[in-house]
């Protein structure tokens, strides 16, 4: 019977990864894009055709390999930057983050969805940005737990059963890490590009650098990097500290071959105004944090043109 799983069990690792043991050791350039062109022909095999969202030019996930790093604070005032920096445009926001959603508290938004004739959910709407989210269809404090099937079946609702009208700009707010709602979401609908979101520090750009490569696999651009938390500057003696490490996500995209959209600074003005949920962006629209985000939301406007070759 040991020996039975044990054959079971080369079995199973030999349909995971056949192609790789089949061509590791031939060395040849040949065998390398043969490799290549079957391992592409197998992940194509059986994927959902994308799909794009009724009435959406354009969609930017914002993601990061781990938590903590303000991926969400990033979303947000992502969002409001775009629409402050060009009110002609359209901007949406969603919270793909079924397990811990920010955007409700970030946004100042409560309630539930209603419904249009065609039963289809209604956006919240603050700041001029309509925005859906997992926490307007739960309790603020009830947690969410599900198992996969069950997620993916509320990530098709919120990508497919909302009314967004026509937006020039849908922003998602990816959850953190590599798992099956990113790869359900850059599989089932097209994507303009990634941002992701690291601090400086060491432990959070090697999940940042997965995040982008994850990416790169699926065939979704990487528009570049934001650093947060980037720098604290002391407001009553001015010193400033680099907490978290110095350019450390500028050492990462250059590694990568990307680029660095924007710094944003740790200040308290950022964390208090986010937790009153007024964003920085239209709270404090003066103020040096602020401008940090509207910097980088034309770096993204400026990318998005690059990737699609209009410049």
């Amino acid at each position: 019977m040991a020996a039975l799983g044990l054959v079971s069990a080369r079995g199973a690792l030999s349909l995971c990864f056949p192609l790789r043991a089949r061509f590791k050791s031939t060395g040849h350039s040949h065998g390398d894009a043969t490799l290549k062109e079957r391992q592409r022909q197998q992940m194509a095999r059986g994927l959902p055709k994308q799909k794009a969202i009724a009435g959406v030019k354009q969609v930017i996930v914002v993601a990061s390999g781990k938590g903590g790093v303000g991926k969400s604070t990033t979303a947000v005032n992502l969002a409001l930057g775009l629409a402050a920096n060009d009110s002609s445009k359209a901007v949406g926001l969603l919270d793909a983050d079924v397990y811990g959603p920010s955007v409700p508290k970030l946004m100042n938004l409560t309630g539930n969805p209603e419904l249009t004739e065609k039963n289809l959910m209604r956006p919240l709407v603050n700041f001029g940005i309509p925005c859906m989210s997992m926490g307007f269809l739960v309790e603020e404090t009830a947690p969410v737990v599900w198992r996969g099937l069950m997620v993916m079946s509320a990530i098709e609702k919120l990508l497919r059963q909302v009314h967004w009208g026509n937006l020039d700009y849908l922003i998602i707010d990816m959850p953190p890490g590599t798992g099956d709602v990113q790869l359900s979401i850059t599989q089932n609908i097209p994507i303009a590009g990634a941002v992701i979101v690291s601090t400086p520090q060491d432990i959070a750009l090697v999940d940042a650098r997965r995040g982008a490569e994850m990416f790169r696999k699926v065939n979704v651009p990487v528009l570049g990097l934001v650093q947060n938390m980037s720098v604290f500057c002391c407001p009553k003696c001015l010193t400033k500290t680099h907490i978290f490490g110095a350019d450390g996500a500028r050492k990462l995209a250059a590694s990568l071959g990307v680029k660095v959209l924007g710094d944003v600074p740790l200040h308290v003005n950022i964390r208090e105004m986010s937790d009153r949920g007024q964003p920085v962006v239209v709270s404090s629209p003066e103020s040096p944090e602020a401008e940090a985000y509207r910097n980088i939301a034309s770096a993204v406007v400026q990318r998005l043109a690059e990737v699609s070759g209009s410049v």
